[in-house]
């Protein structure tokens, strides 16, 4: 696979990054900022992403990551030579507040509520040491199978190898000023009980909300009441504690030194909170980006507990991963439902992204999708099919292997074949994968009225004149020269080149409810011509016959 990446020079490239309205370099342009007003470049920049492991990761951790990494590389290009490091910290010693959805056996895991997700066994296979191992393994695997430059932090590693201890201290010694931050957010009885210390009962192994009797910032140790009653006393470093999650967010941001980190609107409100400790204990706020959130096919957000929406694995099983970034790049602070029925469109938009690259300046390169999901590197791939033709084509000829497809592919686009274009060859199996489970159980075909029956059938004398090899482009306009002879399709809102009335979208509604069972698709006259013309009219012959056209 070559690369489109084209001698552009460096100040060239450097200029246009300055303005681009891209949202990655807009929000890379503000570390720039940050960095100008310290007075020098000379240190790493850290990018942060956070994961809660309560849940198996869903396709929202994966936007988190590419996203960032997305301005990682805006911001690369704005100050090059100048270190960066990306690191994606995993909450994986909160306490297991409830048991997620999705689990095989939820009675297995009562017994560890409230225990931290790391102390909590996999209930999934047993082959990790607990249930936050298993759910940052599978964020691992998914991330390096996109080949992301980050680095794993675990907060349990960080709590009790002791890499947290300076700043648990000195959280004890600005006890007072936590709360003064704390209190005012909270209702009254909340407030009544709070600590920004969570101890681990070190009878239980439970983490517990309870109030603090006593902070000694001197020796670092809280004093509480044990779940039995007992007063105890531990120490605030080595992982006897753990920080509630606000408290927890600004701690962590002065304790690594972050510079930036995304996360979701739920998070937006609390974001001044954040800022505010991580200046009580004094650190500098990381610059921010407030995402919207995915919704799943009912409009509700996606949860890890719930496991409602696409995983990962699910959005890989139909289509390329760089659809999935595509869909994470455009419009990040507008709220999208992430469901089957996108991957389709998502598909087609990369590779549509990917095609007019070559063809852009350096300015709409730096606003074309595929550069930051590239990292300026996009590769060069021609695609003389679309996904959703490819689509059609299953639908129409009732494909189970490719082998089906490249037989019309071959026959209908000279000199293509799985060899010369194996980026086709990998959307076909995708394409199969995906019609069998999600287009054919929804297809739905219904029998032609009279005036549609006599528009399919003028619609395939028409063809029949065609010469067998027309273009999509020819039998496009057939197409239309049929439809503008019958009244009901006639849109007198719209004129043809000949000065008529226009073609309504009822004509191509009907032809592919009738033919393919479905509401829409790609241009018919495109379809035709990969199918052949042929093959169309003994489609339209079929259901003119009242044959079953859901099976060949």
């Amino acid at each position: 696979m070559s690369s489109q990446a084209a001698a552009i020079a460096p100040s060239e490239l450097l200029e246009a990054a300055r303005v681009s309205k891209a949202w990655p370099f807009e929000e890379a342009r503000k570390i720039v900022s940050r960095l100008e007003k310290e007075g020098g470049v000379s240190r790493t920049v850290l990018f942060e992403t956070g994961y809660g492991p309560s849940g198996l990761p869903h396709i929202g951790t994966f936007g988190e990551v590419a996203r960032t990494t997305m301005v990682r590389r805006a911001f690369e290009l704005l100050m090059p030579g100048v270190e960066t490091r990306l690191i994606c910290f995993s909450d994986d010693m909160d306490g297991m507040r409830k048991i997620p959805d999705n689990v095989p056996d939820r009675a297995f895991l009562e017994p560890y509520l409230h225990m931290p997700l790391t102390r909590v066994p996999d209930p999934f296979t047993n082959e990790y040491p607990s249930f936050g191992d298993h759910n940052n393994a599978m964020l691992r695997r998914f991330l390096d199978t996109f080949g992301f430059e980050y680095e794993f932090a675990s907060a349990t590693e960080y709590y009790k190898s002791g890499r947290f201890d300076p700043i648990l201290r000195r959280v004890a010694e600005r006890y007072d000023d936590i709360m003064a931050i704390m209190l005012p957010t909270l209702g009254p009885e909340r407030r009544a009980t709070y600590s920004p210390f969570l101890p681990i009962s070190p009878k239980t192994g439970r983490v517990l909300y309870v109030p603090m009797k006593k902070v000694n910032a001197a020796d670092a140790t809280i004093t509480f009441d044990d779940e039995d009653g007992e007063e105890t006393t531990l120490p605030v470093t080595g992982g006897h504690v753990k920080l509630q999650w606000k408290p927890d967010f600004g701690a962590r941001w002065a304790a690594l030194g972050v510079d930036f980190e995304m996360f979701g609107k739920d998070h937006g409100p609390n974001m001044g909170v954040y800022d505010r400790i991580c200046a009580a204990l004094g650190g500098r706020p990381p610059e921010h980006f407030v995402y919207e959130l995915f919704l799943d096919e009912k409009g509700e957000k996606i949860s890890k507990s719930k496991g409602n929406g696409l995983t990962i694995d699910e959005w890989l099983a139909y289509a390329p991963s760089e659809s999935l970034a595509l869909y994470m790049f455009l419009r990040p602070r507008q709220a999208k439902k992430l469901y089957f029925d996108v991957i389709p469109r998502a598909v087609d938009e990369y590779y549509q992204h990917l095609a007019a690259y070559p063809r852009q300046d350096v300015k709409e390169r730096l606003g074309n999708p595929v550069w930051h999901i590239h990292g300026g590197n996009p590769p060069a791939i021609v695609l003389p099919v679309s996904f959703a033709l490819l689509l059609n084509l299953v639908s129409a000829s009732h494909a189970h292997d490719k082998a089906v497809l490249w037989g019309f592919i071959l026959r209908h686009v000279p000199g293509v074949t799985p060899q010369t274009h194996p980026e086709l060859d990998r959307l076909a199996g995708y394409a199969i994968r995906y019609f069998e489970d999600f287009v054919k159980p929804a297809k739905v075909f219904r029998a032609p009225d009279e005036v549609e029956a006599e528009a399919l059938q003028a619609l395939s004398v028409k063809l029949g004149t065609l010469p067998a090899g027309a273009d999509g482009e020819t039998i496009q306009n057939a197409l239309l020269d049929v439809a503008r002879g019958i009244e009901r399709y006639q849109d007198h809102a719209k004129t043809s080149p000949e000065g008529g009335p226009g073609v309504s979208v009822a004509f191509f509604q009907m032809i592919y409810q009738v033919l393919l069972g479905q509401e829409r698709g790609p241009r018919f006259g495109s379809f035709a011509a990969l199918y052949g013309i042929d093959n169309t009219r003994e489609l339209i012959a079929r259901a003119l016959a009242g044959g079953d056209l859901s099976e060949v």
